[in-house]
């Protein structure tokens, strides 16, 4: 017998917004198709120069769930997932970026799959997508399970697919990093659960790879990983060094493992 809505535990789920103008209704539509419906939609606009703060907020009239804030200035995604962050009430807190996409099990199958596990954090499969939302045939799939170790030397959580239980561990803030602000919070909320992150191996999330992003420019992976280590962990300059040739040695000879092509 399913339990009433009011009974299920709340997810919060994040989502900063800059100039998405483009992908932010099928982001939004995508979760409102979601077959579990106790959630709240929390979304951060960072002052968006084009209409997306206006095409939020005609779906938010329709949908009390959805929630916006906005920013009294441009600051960035790790400062709008803060701010999210705070405002959030719920359980569990996820995320989705304004052009990714959720399958519409996504957050019952993972819910289930964490509650049956005991698992505080937990992430999925995801399928990369292009700009058009038109697949590209590769999977990335999730480790069964993800030390604090194995995550400090690669980010293995797809954002898009992580969820952690914050009525156990509290709510993570992110740093005010330029880049890879999600790499350090999953890094910090398997360390405060005190226990790995389990990965559900089922594709039920969509990653949309656009011109400029980290994941299409190999050059920024060097840039931003190496301040990862250095200004985030606060490593000195040879041991960040060497962590980000642990990191490219994960990179190119581990974790190619874990990627897919479905074509």
């Amino acid at each position: 017998m399913k339990k009433p809505t009011n009974q299920l535990p709340l997810v919060s789920i994040i989502t900063p917004l800059y100039n998405a103008e483009n992908y932010i209704i099928a982001t939004i539509k995508s979760i409102q198709a979601q077959t579990y419906t106790n959630w709240e939609h929390i979304i951060v606009n960072d002052c968006s120069t084009d209409d997306s703060l206006e095409i939020v907020s005609a779906l938010a009239k329709k949908d009390t769930r959805i929630k916006i804030s906005t920013l009294s200035r441009n600051s960035g995604a790790a400062q709008s997932r803060n701010k999210a962050t705070e405002l959030a009430t719920g359980d569990y807190i996820a995320f989705l970026d304004a052009d990714d996409l959720w399958h519409p099990e996504k957050l019952e199958k993972q819910l289930h799959f964490m509650q049956e596990n005991n698992a505080m954090v937990s992430y999925t499969n995801y399928l990369h997508i292009d700009e058009e939302g038109k697949p590209l045939g590769k999977r990335i799939k999730a480790l069964p399970e993800l030390s604090y170790k194995k995550q400090h030397n690669n980010n293995y959580i797809g954002n898009l697919t992580g969820i952690y239980k914050a009525s156990e561990i509290g709510k993570i803030i992110a740093p005010n990093i330029r880049k890879r602000q999600d790499w350090a919070v999953w890094l910090e909320a398997i360390k405060k659960s005190n226990t790995p992150a389990l990965g559900l191996q089922e594709d039920l999330a969509y990653y949309r790879i656009r011109e400029g992003s980290i994941s299409s420019n190999k050059l920024n992976l060097v840039k931003y990983n190496f301040k990862f280590y250095k200004e985030y962990l606060g490593y000195s300059w040879p041991k960040a060094a060497f962590c980000l040739l642990r990191f490219f040695y994960e990179y190119f000879f581990v974790r190619t493992k874990w990627i897919e092509n479905t074509k």
